[in-house]
């Protein structure tokens, strides 16, 4: 793991309020120089730990206010059909993050769509690609807390 002290700390948190803060501005933040800042920033995309910078979407204003969990089991664990179930999920655009489970849940997928149909669609996709034991979706009525903000 990277080292990062409460400098870089603090321009991570300004940095996830806002990618798009200046440089100017995120070093009167961090109380440091705008150069020494412009380092720190390059070391942690170098490192990794600044993976990238992107805008955030508000799915109701782009017609995809339909959240879906969608818990998966499978008979087949084997590393083959994971690479080809991995690929099937990874090629549909309305996955919108993708996890494999610990429990009895083997993969967890969250999907942005507009509507009911519109996942019936998703559905019928994966299906199609790779066998599944067991396909359980679940619909988000509302949304608490969506933050991408980690709590560093």
């Amino acid at each position: 793991m990277e080292k990062i002290d409460e400098t870089d700390r603090v321009l991570l948190r300004a940095l996830q309020i806002d990618g798009a803060t200046s440089l100017d501005s995120l070093a009167e933040i961090a109380s440091i120089s705008v150069n020494t800042c412009w380092r720190r920033i390059k070391r942690m995309e170098e490192a990794g730990i600044l993976s990238k910078r992107v805008a955030l979407v508000d799915p109701d204003k782009v017609g995809l206010a339909q959240t879906v969990f969608v818990a998966i089991r499978t008979r087949d664990h084997s590393a083959a059909w994971l690479e080809r179930f991995a690929g099937a999920v990874r090629a549909i655009p309305e996955v919108v993050e993708f996890y494999r489970m610990a429990g009895d849940v083997d993969y967890l997928l969250k999907i942005q769509v507009g509507s009911v149909p519109d996942y019936d669609r998703v559905y019928k996709a994966l299906i199609a690609r790779v066998d599944l034991a067991d396909v359980s979706a679940t619909f988000a009525m509302e949304c608490l807390k969506n933050t991408t903000e980690l709590p560093i």
